[in-house]
């Protein structure tokens, strides 16, 4: 009589203990996913030259704001650096990546000519970025609290 009162607890147990095992199944296959999906995700970034295609904010046309070059970089994952140019300038600056977030520090010495009205804009808006996404067309969009500030396509390289 002893063992027939225990036995619904032991199956009680056992439910619980496999209700728990899945959960924990689900979880760490949601959880690699999303791991896997921003590992994708971060190596678009490489391996390819981004150029600026849209800039917020200015009320000058793109084109009169880069009439002769427009800015563009590489991400390089070694050094933590994005290499280019401002549209005028060298540019270099080290930046941080996290999942869907990013950002961009100081950029580094770079030649001196004399450049209009987009550089200075390209450079004040690098340091505003905190996020970054893709477009369904593969352009690296950088963003400043989820709203896009700058839109990039892949160039040649």
């Amino acid at each position: 009589m002893d063992m027939i009162c225990k036995r619904p607890q032991a199956i009680k147990l056992i439910r619980t203990k496999i209700q728990s095992i899945v959960f924990v199944l689900i979880l760490s296959l949601v959880t690699s996913c999303g791991t896997q999906k921003n590992m994708v995700q971060n190596d678009q970034l490489y391996n390819a030259t981004w150029q600026l295609e849209y800039i917020s904010g200015p009320r000058i046309a793109f084109e009169g704001l880069f009439p002769d070059k427009k800015p563009e970089f590489k991400f390089d994952k070694g050094s933590n650096e994005v290499i280019g140019n401002s549209g005028c300038n060298g540019y270099s600056a080290p930046y941080t990546l996290n999942a869907k977030s990013i950002s961009f520090g100081e950029p580094g010495p770079s030649t001196m000519m004399y450049c209009g009205q987009g550089e200075q804009q390209f450079r004040t808006m690098m340091k505003k970025i905190n996020a970054y996404s893709f477009d369904a067309d593969g352009k690296l969009n950088l963003m400043m609290n989820e709203v896009s500030m700058m839109r990039f396509k892949k160039v040649a390289n």
